[in-house]
């Protein structure tokens, strides 16, 4: 399957979008969406737009949300095939519903017009230039988290025509949910390749290396018998451990930034350092909001447990209070390469997740790390596990890390392809579609097919909003 431009083009000189199809038509948003404001619905169920699920049932989604609870008739209704412009779709695109609910009234609900193909504009709405034009109808003190509809309704959208809106949503309904198997699949690779190695390292952080040592109980459910030589305590007595420093956007001055970690540059083993976002620590507060060489980060939301070593990489670097900071009390005691694999194991088995309920957001607060009792052997055996599992899941780290490029690849390519086909780069009239319907790739778990694949430790897409404080 080749995809060609068009023959011909022309200028739009849309801020998004430079040109279109000759043939293609322009026109304003208001003339193919409406806005829907109905309320007084309150049996209806509730709605949570989501930027990876699209709008869903609040019950697919309650746990990451506030619910509404009082004032049902306030919410606004969404119908089956209407659009959602949520707190978050200035990051993501505008969010289609297969559902009939409500939803906050602080969004804009936007019913299609009859004679628009929604498998056009569906991917449209969530495609990357578009999303890069929303930034233009920003408004509000909240800056980023508002949409100023009125004008984005004066905006100008590319208008194919119907038969070609109905080619290239055929074409894009049948290759990108084949892609997104795809990318569904190799996560499944990385599973398997992960419990693979959480087996090895359990065992080798409960039990150590020597099969014949004599164990005792641990008294810790998660580390069932331990060596009998092994202490067992919270972690507070062997480690210094320190929340970063809360970001508070309103009193950054300018006059002490320094480059700081955010949960998402954290990740296993590995800590990123590019393009980090800066915020004011004064040089009084070096100390205890500043990294060093050797510290382990521990994530306190999001895949909580999640480690890895700051190596020093920046001369001066802060962490956010979405980390922790761990330091020996005793270096000569401990190995903190040893509490890695320790950390890795604990988080593996949802030792922390269990700290939240149903109905939080669980959070790894530092009084809860200190007091979470970890199998401490000497600093001798420490180095040997260590050691041991460093060799040992080598293979299988490095395994995962190639899956893991083939997923970012097919995510690039996903999001180039949708792009130039909705707005014209390549012209998908009268292709062949392969049958892609019984390819054995993986089960189909129902994610929105133009959504995209956000990591976990994202912040929640949805943000709803108690009816009695709106208007």
């Amino acid at each position: 399957m080749r995809l060609i431009p068009y023959q011909e083009y022309r200028n739009c000189r849309l801020p998004w979008l430079h040109s279109i199809p000759a043939h293609w038509g322009l026109v304003q948003m208001k003339r193919v969406f409406v806005e829907r404001v109905q309320k007084g619905c309150p049996d209806e169920p509730l709605l949570a737009a989501t930027q990876t699920k699209g709008v869903v049932p609040k019950d697919q989604y309650g746990a990451r949300t506030v619910v509404a609870t009082k004032d049902l008739h306030l919410l606004k209704l969404v119908e089956p095939g209407d659009y959602v412009i949520s707190l978050r779709s200035f990051e993501g695109g505008i969010e289609h519903s297969d559902y009939c609910g409500i939803i906050s009234p602080a969004y804009t609900v936007l019913r299609p017009a009859p004679d628009i193909v929604d498998g056009y504009f569906r991917p449209l709405l969530k495609c990357e230039p578009f999303v890069s034009g929303l930034t233009l109808f920003v408004t509000g003190i909240r800056e980023g988290q508002n949409i100023d509809y009125d004008r984005l309704s004066r905006s100008i959208l590319p208008f194919p025509p119907r038969n070609e809106q109905r080619a290239i949503g055929s074409f894009l309904g049948t290759i990108v949910p084949y892609i997104n198997r795809l990318i569904r699949a190799k996560h499944r690779q990385i599973e398997l390749l992960n419990e693979q190695k959480q087996v090895i390292i359990n065992r080798a952080v409960t039990r150590g290396l020597d099969p014949n040592v004599r164990l005792k109980p641990s008294g810790v459910e998660w580390l069932g018998d331990i060596p009998e030589h092994w202490e067992v305590v919270a972690l507070g007595v062997r480690y210094w451990v320190q929340l970063g420093k809360m970001l508070d956007a309103k009193k950054i001055t300018g006059d002490y930034l320094v480059p700081y970690l955010r949960n998402a540059d954290v990740q296993w083993d590995r800590v990123n350092s590019d393009n980090l976002p800066m915020m004011d620590i004064c040089e009084h507060e070096y100390e205890r909001y500043l990294v060093q060489p050797g510290d382990l980060l521990v994530c306190e939301g999001g895949d909580i447990g999640r480690s890895a070593f700051w190596n020093g990489s920046l001369p001066r670097c802060g962490y956010q209070k979405a980390l922790h900071r761990l330091r020996p009390r005793d270096t000569g005691r401990e190995y903190p390469r040893f509490l890695f694999y320790v950390m890795f194991a604990a988080s593996r088995q949802g030792v922390f997740v269990a700290d939240g309920s149903e109905n939080t957001i669980a959070h790894l607060t530092a009084e809860k790390l200190r007091h979470h009792r970890f199998a401490f052997p000497s600093m001798e055996e420490q180095q040997h596990i260590a050691c041991y599992l460093d060799v040992g899941t080598a293979g299988l780290t490095m395994a995962a890390e190639k899956v893991q490029q083939e997923i970012d690849l097919l995510r690039e390519y996903r999001t180039r392809l949708i792009a130039d086909v909705v707005t014209g780069k390549l012209d998908v009239r009268g292709v062949e579609l392969p049958d892609l319907e019984g390819a054995d790739i993986a089960d189909d778990l129902g994610d929105s097919d133009f959504g995209s694949d956000t990591d976990q430790d994202d912040l929640p897409d949805a943000e709803e909003v108690e009816a009695d404080d709106e208007d």
